[in-house]
């Protein structure tokens, strides 16, 4: 054989054994992720304290993925900085389907407005997308206004407060955006220390509106001593069939819904990521669940991994355009 046939050869020789180890490997791979995982324990690190919406969501999906996968799931809250505690604890753990997180929309937010916070399309995989709650608008029963735009421009001719669970929270940032792409209004923003106090106190009248969720003032517009008058979002929402979306108040159009989704660390099996999406998804359609989530006035989601992928970068996006707007800068 002359020396250009053997340089050929052994070109083939080498692409065909990469080739083969290549498949060999995938092969392993996708065989261990549906073969013997989970073989131990699953740890579903929630960002938030106890008793919120994202542990109780944590907590009901665990119940599933358990029976559906045959081990025990732990949920341990690690709270801190807004998410970012649980967040990158979970960004730092191993890529084997034994450490997940349940979020928020403020995995999002984080990560624009924060150096600390993980990006969670690239140091974190998205799993599952599980139920959410557009941001709604709410004064006092007591308010006569038709519509959202009359009521903010009569009040005190343009002038009045708006309440949220806090600074930087989606329900602040969607105000803010809102009001200033209207123009002409006189917003002041009072932050509160979670979400009872913004709703408690437009029900006292201290406040002249809350930008709030519907799961956080359920209770008292059942009551009847609040009334929403528009809901962030592009359609009307089935929760609030009679309650008008921003643009049809007269105000910017708006999207904005608290959602909670499940991730795990970067470079995840993709074997591994899909058979969780496809368990929590399952877990989502329970009749137990999807009637607890209605109760708490959450929508239930779901959708394929790669959905909720995309989905996650353009809440990036979106979060990134609305810090810029308003020139939000985390204290």
């Amino acid at each position: 054989m002359n020396p250009a046939r053997r340089a050929r050869a052994r070109v083939c020789a080498t692409a065909i054994a990469l080739l083969a180890s290549t498949l060999l490997a995938s092969s392993l791979e996708c065989a261990w992720a549906q073969g013997s995982w989970p073989n131990r324990p699953i740890r579903v690190i929630v960002a938030f304290g106890a008793g919120g919406i994202a542990d109780t969501i944590a907590r009901s999906v665990g119940q599933h993925l358990s029976s559906s996968l045959g081990q025990p799931v732990i949920v341990e809250n690690r709270a801190g900085a807004g998410g970012t505690v649980g967040a990158n604890a979970v960004a730092v753990a191993p890529a084997d389907g034994y450490t997940l997180l349940a979020h928020t929309t403020a995995i999002a937010v984080n990560a624009v407005v924060s150096r600390q916070a993980p990006d969670p399309t690239t140091q974190l995989t998205p799993i599952a997308n599980t139920a959410s709650a557009a941001t709604i608008f709410v004064v006092n029963r007591a308010v006569t206004d038709r519509t959202l735009l009359d009521f903010l421009r009569t009040t005190r001719g343009g002038r009045f407060s708006y309440a949220t669970a806090g600074i930087g929270t989606t329900e602040h940032l969607t105000a803010d955006y809102v009001f200033k792409a209207a123009g002409g209004l006189d917003a002041t923003h009072v932050p509160f220390q979670g979400g009872t106090g913004p709703v408690t106190a437009v029900l006292a009248q201290q406040i002249d509106l809350a930008s709030t969720t519907l799961p956080t003032a359920a209770a008292l517009l059942r009551q009847g001593s609040l009334r929403v008058m528009a809901v962030a979002a592009r359609n009307r929402q089935s929760a609030l069939p009679d309650v008008p979306t921003l643009a049809e108040a007269g105000l910017p159009d708006f999207d904005n819904s608290s959602w909670v989704g499940f991730f795990a660390p970067a470079h995840l099996p993709d074997a591994i990521a899909q058979r969780l999406n496809a368990s929590i998804g399952d877990a989502m359609r329970q009749p137990d669940v999807v009637e607890r989530l209605g109760t708490l006035g959450f929508e239930a989601r779901g959708g394929s991994q790669p959905a909720f992928t995309a989905f996650v970068t353009s809440e990036v996006a979106k979060w990134t355009r609305v810090v810029r707007a308003t020139g939000f800068t985390a204290q």
